[in-house]
Formats: structure tokens, sequence, C-alpha cells
């Protein structure tokens, strides 16, 4: 490993402080975690990117207005309810929700990003959570990473959190993240909220160039349903506290940051796809032998979104034959005769034939929990990867249920 990897999660770097609290968001019965903040004593350099769904959540717009007008050094974010498609009231309940920690932090609404997941198309049960805003506040303390990346969780079975340290010009600087993420998973971006701090001394055109970059060759490369969401976020905050040289863009300084930024989300999102909603199989596919990135980059979402090719996963079933008529509906320059397809080495097709490599290993491989496929269009010298699962009965099963929580909202007059 690269990296050396500590304690700590959001709350690892310098001066990062956290806390949650239980508000029943969901539910007034429920007492787990669903409302957390996180802030740094210090003044941040900030940078997010969202979801590119043109159906926003009311905090996905605030957090974006924010960012625009102000550095931001606090977040809050609950879990429950994904203020989404709740039109005025929403917006104003996701200022409301800036407003609970901006005020006892003394700081303005604008430093101050909102991040929701949960059920679509419910209003914020703000009456449970305005009372929780000065608790919030109070708990902070540079022990409750943990607790942050547990309050928002969703269908997340368990929570995902990770913080490294390395040392850039001198300076040890450390970068801690939480995420949650398990269904609606698909790239650009996928479904999932991911709060990031370091105490490095960032530029903000370093930040942003490493965010896009960091983003782009991991939250944008898992899939699960193929599904995208309306909430998705990721936010950096980058205080300074462990002091050394300004990290400039187009440095060397800046490469070095954007490898570790890119080493951490990649770990958190095979944690996504690892803990998908239900699945039993954590699938690499890696596209060799394109003519271009962006032929490489279709045959392989083709082929790791596929219903098909993740269903004969789930039935431990090495059927490249699903696999080829993937690569072919692609939309990408292939020559069929040219595809090569292999598991973990062992050649399934080759020049897009049979090879005569025994069903009964490649079986063996398909029976695993983690394998990868390697598909060789043999056309050029592009390439891609993308992290995948499989598809289950049970995934099936378990999204049937959603709309329980609606039962719950028109017991409590919430909603007609």
């Amino acid at each position: 490993m690269p990296y050396q990897k500590v304690k700590g999660g959001v709350c690892a770097p310098k001066e990062f402080y956290a806390s949650a609290v239980a508000a029943g968001i969901k539910s007034p019965e429920m007492e787990r975690l669903d409302l957390a903040l996180i802030y740094s004593q210090e003044p941040c350099v900030s940078s997010g990117t969202f979801t590119t769904n043109r159906v926003k959540a009311a905090p996905v717009r605030v957090s974006q207005a924010n960012l625009r007008k102000n550095e931001i050094r606090a977040i809050i974010a609950n879990s429950g309810n994904a203020n989404a498609c709740t039109g005025i009231k929403g917006l104003q309940d996701a200022r409301a929700m800036a407003d609970l920690v901006a005020k006892p932090l003394k700081i303005r609404r604008r430093e101050v990003g909102v991040c929701s997941t949960g059920v679509i198309g419910l209003p914020l049960p703000m009456e449970r959570m305005t009372p929780h805003g000065e608790a919030l506040v109070e708990g902070l303390k540079p022990s409750n990473g943990t607790k942050v990346a547990k309050a928002i969780m969703t269908s997340d079975t368990r929570h995902k959190q990770i913080a490294i340290t390395t040392e850039i010009e001198g300076t040890e600087i450390t970068i801690g993240a939480c995420v949650k993420g398990a269904g609606m998973i698909c790239p650009s971006m996928a479904t999932m909220l991911c709060f990031v701090t370091t105490d490095a001394r960032v530029s903000r055109a370093c930040l942003e160039k490493c965010l896009l970059e960091a983003v782009e060759s991991s939250f944008n490369r898992v899939t699960i349903d193929g599904d995208m969401s309306t909430n998705d976020t990721v936010l950096v905050l980058a205080n300074g506290a462990a002091g050394g040289p300004n990290i400039h863009r187009r440095s060397k300084s800046c490469r070095q940051f954007c490898d570790a930024l890119k080493w951490v989300l990649t770990e958190l999102a095979k944690d996504i796809v690892r803990d998908g909603e239900r699945v039993t199989k954590f699938v690499t596919v890696e596209v060799k032998g394109a003519r271009t990135y962006l032929d490489a980059k279709k045959v392989a979402e083709a082929v790791a979104k596929s219903q098909l090719v993740k269903s004969s996963w789930n039935g431990n079933d090495p059927n490249w034959g699903r696999i080829i008529h993937a690569v072919g509906y692609s939309r990408a320059p292939i020559r069929e005769e040219l595809v090569d397809i292999y598991y973990e080495g062992l050649p399934a097709c080759l020049g897009g034939l049979v090879a005569e490599t025994p069903l009964e290993k490649l079986r063996a491989i398909a029976k695993k929990g983690s394998f990868r496929i390697t598909i060789d269009l043999n056309l050029g010298k592009s390439d891609y990867k993308i992290y995948s699962s499989d598809l289950s009965p049970e995934y099936v099963d378990f999204n049937r249920s959603e709309y329980a929580y609606w039962n719950q909202a028109r017991k409590e007059g919430t909603v007609g």
C-alpha cells in the first residue's frame, strides 16, 4: 500500500471536528444516528462535485450555490429523507438546515454545505431536526468521525471511512473521508455522499483539479444497478492546518496530492460496490486494445451495466456470450473476429470464438466473491476499468419495500 492508514475518518486531519445525533428523521421511534455535522476550526479551501441528473435535490442546489459564493468549512448531512422533488419548501428547508449550525458556530450560512439522502418526494421533518442544532455544535469532537460515517447510512450494511497520511515537500499531511452508497449506483456520478477532509495547504485551483480527476477515476467507475440519483455529492474541505508550503496547481506537489486523493476515493468506491444492495460479487471489468479512451469506456460500461451479464455472475455462470453481445451494442467500433475475453487471465473467448479453456475452470472463477474480466478489442492502445457487481433476486425483493416509508408519512399526516 502506498500510504499509511490511520484511524479517525473525517476527523483524522488536524483541526477537524464532528458530531452526530439521532433525530428520528425517518421515524420518531428510530434511535439510530441520522443527522451529522463536520466542522473545521480553521477556514477552508473547498470544492465539490454533484449529480449530473437533471432532477437535483434541494440540498444539491444549495450546496452548489454556497460553493460558488464562498469557501465551505462545515457540512451538515442527514439520512432518511432526500429532500428531493420537494419544491420551494425543500429549498427553504435545506437553507434552514444550514442555519441550524451556522448560527451557533458563528459562521455564515454560505459557509455550510448541506446534504441529504433517503426517500425522494417527502418533505423534511424539520420539526424533528430543528431541536438538535445546538446539540450538534456542542457535541463536536475530534473523535467522532465514525459517528458521521454511520449517520449518513441508508441501505448500507456497514459504515465506510478511511484516512491516510503521506508526505508532501517535507510536510506530513492527512486525508480523511467517509462515504455512503449501496443502491442507485451508476457512473456520472455514482449515487452516494462523500465527505473528504484534509489538513494540506492546497490552493483552490489545485483542489478543484484533483477532485475532478479523483472522482472520474473512482466514483465515476462504479455501477451496481445502473440508476443515478438526485442527491449525489462529494465535498472536500482543506484547512491547511498541517502547515508547509502552499500546494499550487501544475506543481509536483499538486500531482502528489492528486494521487493520494485518487487512492482514497478509489478505495471508498470499491467499498460501495462491495456493500451494494444484496450483491454477492465484486467484479472488475477492464477493457484493453480500444482505438480511443471513449471507445474503451463505452464497452466497459455496456458490459458492467448489462442485467443479463450481472445475472449470470449471480448464477456463477461464466457466460462470455452475454459479455460479447454487450460489447457489440456498446456503439464502440469493434471487430467481432478480434475480440478476446478472459476470466482472471484464462481465455473464455478468443477471436470472437469459444476458447479451449475447460468450463469447470471458468466456473470456479465465476463462483468467487471477487474476480476480474478482461476484454481485449485488439484495435488500439486505449483502456478503461470499471467496478461492478452481480444482480440478485434479493436486490429486487429489497427494492420493492421503499414505499413503506410513505405509509409512515401518511400516518403522521406529512403527505396525503
